[in-house]
């Protein structure tokens, strides 16, 4: 991430540990060999050496080659994405806001207008009874 200076630190790149299951992704994790079940000691520790050179290799050769292009997509994803927020769900959520609020008085006034002296006629008829 940047700091206030807008500086890129190159120290800790996942600050919010996003990918941190992948940090710790190492030959052992991958590859095991149970008891009983051995190659040849160097063959072994030669695999270890592989894996981990290819994959640092791999890697940045990948990111060498697509990741400014991939970097640059995602970057066009997020500013359609703040795009269609900005002008249009949240112009939609408060057009939707503004008629559901008068659709709400409207049913209120029915229900005080229409309902609400029938209720109050019911509950004067029930209100003289009383337990004995």
């Amino acid at each position: 991430m940047t700091d206030k200076t807008g500086e890129i630190d190159l120290v800790n790149r996942d600050p919010n540990g996003l990918n941190s299951h992948l940090g710790t992704l190492m030959f052992n994790d991958v590859i095991g060999e149970p008891d009983g079940t051995h190659s040849i000691d160097c063959v072994f520790k030669l695999s270890n050496t592989c894996f981990e050179l290819w994959k640092g290799l791999c890697y940045k050769l990948l990111t060498l080659c697509c990741g400014c292009c991939i970097a640059m997509e995602w970057g066009c994803e997020f500013a359609y994405i703040a795009f269609y927020h900005i002008w249009y769900i949240t112009p939609c959520l408060k057009w939707l806001e503004i008629n559901c609020g008068v659709c709400q008085r409207l049913y209120a006034m029915c229900i005080n207008c229409c309902m609400t002296p029938c209720f109050e006629s019911c509950g004067g008829i029930f209100h003289h009874f009383k337990r004995g």
